[in-house]
């Protein structure tokens, strides 16, 4: 994959939560298969659907092994937890995917939402969502520098860094990194600042959230001095694709229940699932190519919809301009 071409990029960002590994593994190397240029995995330490003590793997590690069996895309996390790990950690962890996967590595990477797992495991206590997006880009700054192969010296509230260094550096020579922030006043202008990619989850019948949030970003990049063609802008949604409509909403219904997504949760959830046909999911995307976004990332959730991945893949995206 090539950054930068203007060629549409094609994501699969997959949940492991309550999926057996030889299940991850399989779709991941048949996604790879099928030309998806981006692999995403999830970083927690609690699932996020209904049940937080539901079983899944653990995001860097499915990285590392993802890498081992695919060949073509390049594999991140949708997104990295920054209160999780010190940014040096993570520097290592970048370059090491780098060299295994000869040059397939993205650095994903967010402040952290969820409140409970920070607190549960003691993570970033008693912080605020402002104080954890000044750590994400002191972080951010501190791997960059630390990729580039520089000394790097931090003194921050945040973190001390004195005269660090790591090598090897990776085999790209820029790790692309990819945001998932939404906030228009901080997290979008960390953005600007940082991001070669920014993901959104956005609904199917209409583009005007994703221009909203996309012109506040470049509003961002004007004001920090920064092309935002430089940003590729990548929209996503739960999809499930089937000839007929009412089967993709019965396919749907079924995960739900399998999930235990109800009530809120559910409607939550429908807010970015786009349930529909082929030819619906075309009109759709060709809509948000329109309105700027630089490719789409599908999200599979258990029990992994596999006529969806191989149908978005070889009926829709080979038809998208």
């Amino acid at each position: 994959m090539a950054w930068g071409t203007g060629r549409p990029i094609l994501g699969l960002h997959i949940l492991s939560y309550g999926q057996a590994w030889p299940d991850v593994a399989d779709l991941a190397v048949r996604a790879d298969g099928l030309g998806y240029d981006l692999l995403l995995g999830a970083d927690h330490l609690y699932a996020t659907g209904a049940d937080p003590l539901e079983p899944f793997f653990e995001g860097w590690l499915t990285l590392a092994a993802w890498g081992q069996r695919t060949s073509r895309a390049h594999l991140g996390l949708l997104v990295g937890a920054n209160p999780f790990r010190h940014p040096g950690i993570v520097a290592k962890s970048v370059a090491t995917l780098d060299h295994q996967t000869a040059g397939r590595a993205m650095l994903g990477l967010g402040a952290a939402w969820d409140r409970e797992e920070l607190d549960d495991h003691g993570l970033a206590r008693g912080t605020t969502v402002g104080q954890r997006l000044a750590a994400l880009e002191d972080s951010l700054s501190i791997i960059r520098g630390l990729l580039s192969g520089e000394a790097v010296t931090v003194e921050s509230e945040h973190y001390s860094v004195r005269g660090a260094r790591h090598a090897p550096v990776p085999v790209q020579a820029r790790v692309p990194v990819l945001m998932g922030t939404a906030g228009e006043r901080v997290g979008l202008r960390i953005a600007a600042r940082h991001a070669d990619a920014w993901q959104s989850w956005q609904p199917m019948d209409s583009t005007e959230p994703f221009a909203a949030k996309a012109a506040v970003l470049d509003r961002h990049c004007h004001d920090v001095g920064r092309d935002p063609s430089a940003i590729v802008r990548l929209p996503g949604a739960k999809v499930i694709l089937r000839d007929d409509p009412a089967e993709a909403e019965r396919v749907f219904a079924r995960a739900a229940q399998e999930r235990h997504w109800t009530g809120d949760l559910e409607a939550y959830v429908r807010q970015a699932a786009w349930l529909t046909t082929p030819d619906g999911a075309l009109r759709a995307l060709a809509a948000y190519r329109a309105a700027g976004a630089g490719g789409f990332i599908a999200q599979a959730f258990g029990p992994y919809d596999t006529e969806t991945v191989e149908r978005l893949a070889t009926e829709v995206w080979p038809r998208l301009d």
